[in-house]
């Protein structure tokens, strides 16, 4: 087992090392392969450790070496492998190969091609590096390298200037969520003597409901995630990400590095149930979120913009779900999230790429019969997105519809509205990608073709993926108790407190209530589609641009202006410290030093007509010397 788990971590390292130091030398097929061998075998090793745990396994530690001690606290650098890790492990690596074999086709003529798929790999590195490890410090190392990962994959195209500055925008938001997640660490160390997870799980017995450290530890965590899991106010680096390839956008910022957040919170459920005043908060953000990005996505014209806003609302679907302490449930999300949403991903870089790089819904149209297999594809994912009856992602939003209900109606009704304006948003970007006519240059007609097995593949395994993977967790109104395959796999992970309190918030509505919530969505889910099948799919005129909208489409258009807010409130007043501080270096400190410095010469010529090497003179200057001396002392005398 060790050896194993050394593989599923090592392997990913080891093809950034050697695409890093080999991969301009080497043929791209044999660098592709090789980047996407060293994520699919750990995802094959991974598949044959779940094969052999169950819901009741115990967690396997392993521990490499002692990484260092501090007075008694010990910290072990090791591994954890049980339900969440493997759970967690199994997408990364699975939906990460999916996309490296898409990549080989839609990276295969940029002059980069080793480097990204080198970045790529540390990305996966890193990321497992995360999962897997057994304490917050190692999760930490692999937190910080998914950001630094983040950086440079945005950023890939470097020599344009507006993606150098997504990237920085990006790196600098999660680096403040980054120091609330580093506080909490450290608070955890303090309270508890230790910072691996099972013995801080243990010891979280001995605390008191909303006890005050647990809360300051609990919030300063939930900031690291929510930088990481782009929740508001620290959300707007996510969609400028879009500035990075599509692959990118499909692994990073809607699989994996984007949950990290989520899988913080649920890993430190045994903290977080402890603490419900915490959870409110975390409810009220993820509520906020989800409304807001949602009502974004309504008027934006970017295909990938449109689906980076979806990212950010369905991250607050998750975290209302964390915030209700159904924490099963938004590990289901992200899971079905995972295959609908890397789907819709890499189904619009399908599209741009048969588009010749276009990214503008405004100038498609017409493209289901250029693009059949993409057009499937896509349409299954924007249905699984949508709601449609028993795919993975109704199912799961469902479950997640109906524990707001059991808590309060109001949050119910908040998360059904953003649930409609995600059918809204989503079948406007079908129509105008795929139906009507097409709006796009000459030049562009005659260049759509379908794209490569090698991108077509993963679009067809993520669509089969998005029908059937609601059943891996199987509706929890089918009964109760082990009601569904997931939560009873993931239930060794929850403290018994969790998950006695996730039962009582499931189990408390009625079969009739639930089929009644499940009914409503199910017919705003169709009263939406054929709303937005009237309005778009024959669409007879140009769509407004950004700036043409009026009233509230301008302001989901303008994104609430809020990026516009954050430029005056901070980017605005640290530019002007930063000029406040070169007025002072000018001003101020210069001549200062400048007065110093001339102080110093003046003072050396002056001294330098005293030392002129003439013998006579520094024997003058001793008697006169000598002589003071004497009068000076002569009353001692």
């Amino acid at each position: 087992m060790e050896q194993l788990i050394y593989a599923i971590i090592l392997l990913p390292l080891f093809g950034f090392v050697f695409n890093g130091l080999f991969g301009k030398r080497l043929p791209k097929n044999v660098v592709g392969a090789l980047a996407s061998l060293m994520v699919f075998a750990p995802f094959c090793i991974a598949l044959g450790i779940f094969s052999g745990f169950t819901a009741g396994s115990q967690p396997i530690i392993i521990n490499a070496f002692e990484w260092f001690k501090v007075g008694n606290i010990s910290v072990p650098f090791g591994f954890q492998i049980d339900q969440l890790s493997l759970m967690m492990a199994l997408i990364i690596t699975g939906i990460g190969s999916l996309i490296h074999l898409y990549s080989i086709g839609y990276m295969k003529e940029d002059p980069g091609f080793s480097r990204f798929f080198a970045y790529l790999n540390l990305f996966i590195f890193s990321m497992l590096l995360l999962v897997l490890g057994n304490n917050y410090l190692i999760l930490f190392i692999g937190w910080e390298g998914v950001g630094v990962c983040s950086y440079l994959l945005i950023g890939f195209w470097f020599k344009n200037w507006d993606y150098g500055k997504a990237a920085r925008k990006a790196f600098i938001m999660n680096r403040i969520g980054d120091l609330g997640l580093l506080i909490g660490i450290f608070l955890i160390a303090n309270q508890f003597g230790a910072v691996d997870y099972l013995t801080v799980r243990n010891a979280s017995a001995n605390f008191d409901v909303d006890a005050p450290i647990l809360i300051f530890i609990c919030a300063s965590l939930f900031i690291g995630a929510i930088g990481k899991s782009a929740q508001f106010p620290l959300f707007t680096w996510l969609p400028d990400a879009m500035a990075g390839p599509t692959p990118v956008s499909a692994l990073i910022h809607a699989a994996t590095m984007v949950t990290a957040g989520i899988y913080l919170v649920v890993r430190t459920n045994f903290l977080y149930t402890l603490t419900p005043t915490v959870q409110e908060g975390i409810l009220f953000i993820g509520l906020v979120t989800a409304a807001i990005a949602a009502f974004m996505a309504l008027r934006q014209n970017d295909i990938k913009k449109v689906l980076a806003y979806s990212t950010v609302s369905q991250l607050g679907f998750m975290f209302v779900a964390l915030g209700l302490g159904a924490y099963t449930t938004a590990m289901f999300h992200l899971m079905t999230h995972a295959f609908f949403k890397a789907l819709l991903f890499l189904g619009s870089g399908s599209v741009i790429h048969a588009m010749s790089g276009e990214q503008d819904m405004r100038l498609m149209g017409g493209l289901k019969s250029k693009i059949p297999v993409t057009h499937i594809t896509f349409l299954i994912g924007t249905l699984a997105i949508s709601g449609f009856p028993l795919l993975s992602g109704m199912i799961s939003k469902d479950e997640i519809l109906a524990a707001a209900f059991a808590k309060a109606p109001w949050i119910w009704a908040t998360l059904f509205i953003v649930a409609a304006m995600t059918a809204c948003y989503m079948f406007r970007l079908y129509y105008l990608t795929f139906h009507g006519n097409f709006r796009g240059t000459k030049e562009q007609e005659q260049h759509l073709h379908e794209s490569p097995m090698n991108m077509t593949i993963p679009l067809i395994a993520l669509a089969v993926l998005s029908i059937v993977g609601g059943f891996i967790n199987l509706p929890h109104y089918i009964g109760h108790g082990n009601y569904a395959k997931l939560a009873g796999w993931l239930q060794p992970v929850l403290a018994q407190r969790s998950w006695d309190a996730q039962e009582a918030l499931l189990s408390s509505l009625s079969f009739n209530t639930e089929m009644i919530l499940m009914a409503a969505t199910v017919l705003m889910f169709f009263g939406v589609w054929l709303w937005m099948k009237k309005k778009y799919s024959s669409l007879d005129r140009m769509p407004l641009a950004e700036n043409e909208f009026t009233g509230w489409e301008r302001l989901s258009a303008r994104k609430l202006y809020i990026d516009e807010i954050y430029n005056v409130l901070f980017v605005k007043f640290v530019e002007g410290l930063g000029r406040a501080g070169k007025m002072f270096d000018k001003d101020i400190l210069d001549p200062a030093v400048e007065f110093i410095g001339t102080g110093a010469e003046d003072s050396g010529h002056a001294m330098k007509r005293l030392q002129n090497g003439n013998t006579e003179t520094y024997i003058l200057i001793m008697a006169l010397a000598i002589g003071i001396i004497l009068i000076v002392n002569f009353p001692l005398i």
